[in-house]
């Protein structure tokens, strides 16, 4: 197996820099990719045909839309302190057991946002965005696997309370970010979907627990709506458990 570190640092990304790079403009990024020769670094790599884990590091988000097709792992690694080499070889030989998400959406490029000098938010966030992104947010996996069920919503005078039941599926232990979300009962130009909660649980190998929420009354419309609770947001192969409040 071989490990690509790849990414941004500090001297690439910030504010009113001077950033003489392609795909930057005064420290802003004008795109999405990968720096290219990081680029043609994991295409080699991969060319190669042994398995190879992708690293990034990163203060935001990377359209790295060849190592998510062809690598046979991806970690966003952030900008770590002293112990993140510690951290990354603990979590790629098995020895830990991630459960990090993601706090921002990761899109496939550029072309799936407006221009960013266009301030208004349709189009952009998980809350507002239509397209398909590349990683979204709240994504994020483990060696263990987390089954729900059993999803129950009930209105009260302080706003509502939900509960649902998790299942460690499988023969590790780990923890799983329990989220919640709220989707509906607004105007059309509200957004799609909103967290309105998440908890970090610890669960045994098969271990099944029941997790609540209180939500406040200015959390959820006096309308219907839909409340999803899962491993992330209810898109692609995420599992979650649903109903209607």
């Amino acid at each position: 197996m071989a490990v690509a570190f790849i990414g941004l640092n500090p001297n690439l990304e910030g504010e009113e820099m001077q950033v003489n790079v392609p795909g930057f403009q005064g420290g802003d990024r004008t795109d999405l990719k990968i720096p290219e020769p990081q680029e043609r670094l994991i295409e080699a790599a991969i060319a190669t045909g042994k398995p190879v884990v992708v690293v990034i590091t990163s203060g935001s988000a990377l359209a790295a839309t060849y190592a998510a097709d062809h690598a046979a792992a991806v970690l966003a690694s952030w900008y770590g302190g002293e112990e993140a080499g510690t951290a990354i070889a603990e979590t790629l030989a098995g020895v830990n057991n991630p459960a990090g998400r993601l706090p921002v959406t990761f899109y496939k490029d550029a072309g799936q946002l407006p221009p960013f000098d266009e301030y208004s938010m349709k189009g952009r966030t998980y809350r507002y965005f239509t397209g398909e992104p590349l990683y979204g947010f709240g994504f994020g996996l483990s060696y263990a696997n987390f089954q729900y069920s059993g999803v129950h919503a009930q209105r009260t005078k302080a706003g509502a309370r939900v509960s649902v039941r998790v299942k460690n599926n499988s023969t590790r232990e780990g923890d799983e970010v329990v989220q919640l979300y709220v989707t509906g009962g607004g105007a059309t130009d509200d957004p799609i979907r909103t967290l309105r909660g998440f908890q970090r649980v610890h669960l045994r190998a098969g271990e099944t627990r029941d997790v609540e929420f209180a939500l406040a009354a200015g959390d959820i419309p006096k309308a219907k709506v839909r409340i999803t609770v899962g491993g992330g947001q209810p898109i692609g192969k995420i599992p979650f458990a649903e109903t209607m409040l």
